[in-house]
């Protein structure tokens, strides 16, 4: 297993696969580098080095009592960016994944990044505010955290079941795989880890950080994302990104790399080729 340890003691497992320019995936919440896989084949089957990492606390990765915020998510991956000495990076982040590749460009710079991607990802910040009317109220995220404490397990299948991939929409192709492989990757995840996720998913603020990126970006985004709305995400990100590309998936749910898997793939390789 290919793991690094960060300067906190905390283990981080990641996977690196294929050779070539380096591609960077960061996973959403709760999952792990795993749900990258579908990418990472492709991506790497067309002459890419392939890198994803599971985030501390999640999948193979140590569960460490602290650290479960944004700058120390960042920091662990531009410590395993310094591991793998890579350079011209192109940084891809899925929700929650889509926040640690900001706030690593809003720390560390882009002096190991080529591109960027942001699919289906959490900023600029999706909690409501007089600042932000068209994020969700404290009391989602309240509710995400008290269905939490009270039955975790089945928390994450009803997340899996319904909102997740758009399951819960008339005539949803259902895939109970796909239901279980996310549940099975949530329950890997530390308790207190994937519950202090929840405020640094949505409680971070994200827009200095987008006004800081200089490489190229393309911001993909489902008109259908049920967990992260797409007016309060995608549409304020493509503006705060100086020359972002914004693709929109009419219809797309939160997990594009699932359930629009191949045009996405194709994206991401046009993207990468570019």
């Amino acid at each position: 297993m290919s793991t690094f340890t960060t300067r906190d003691g905390t283990t981080i497992y990641y996977k690196d696969w294929g050779t070539g320019p380096v591609i960077s995936f960061s996973h959403g919440w709760p999952l792990s580098a795993d749900a990258w896989e579908a990418q990472m084949f492709h991506l790497a089957s067309h002459g890419f080095r392939c890198i994803a990492h599971d985030r501390r606390g999640h999948g193979r990765s140590s569960q460490p009592w602290n650290g479960n915020e944004m700058d120390t998510y960042a920091d662990d991956l531009n410590e395993l960016f310094t591991a793998l000495d890579v350079k011209d990076v192109m940084m891809v982040g899925h929700s929650t994944g889509g926040g640690e590749v900001a706030r690593y460009i809003g720390r560390h710079g882009t002096k190991r990044v080529k591109k960027a991607v942001l699919m289906g990802a959490v900023p600029p910040i999706m909690l409501k505010s007089k600042n932000n009317p068209v994020g969700l109220p404290m009391e989602v995220f309240d509710g995400f955290r008290a269905a939490y404490l009270a039955d975790r397990a089945q928390f994450f299948l009803d997340v899996a079941s319904g909102p997740f991939f758009n399951f819960n929409r008339p005539g949803a192709k259902v895939s109970k795989g796909l239901i279980q492989s996310w549940w099975m990757q949530g329950m890997m995840s530390g308790h207190k880890n994937a519950y202090d996720c929840i405020k640094a998913f949505s409680e971070t603020d994200f827009t200095e950080d987008l006004k800081k990126f200089d490489v190229p970006t393309l911001i993909i985004h489902g008109d259908d994302d049920q967990i992260v709305p797409i007016q309060g995400a995608a549409m304020l990100s493509s503006k705060l990104v100086k020359g972002a590309i914004l693709k929109i998936y009419e219809g797309g749910s939160h997990s594009l790399g699932d359930t629009s898997k191949e045009r996405f793939n194709a994206d991401l390789l046009e993207f990468a080729r570019a």
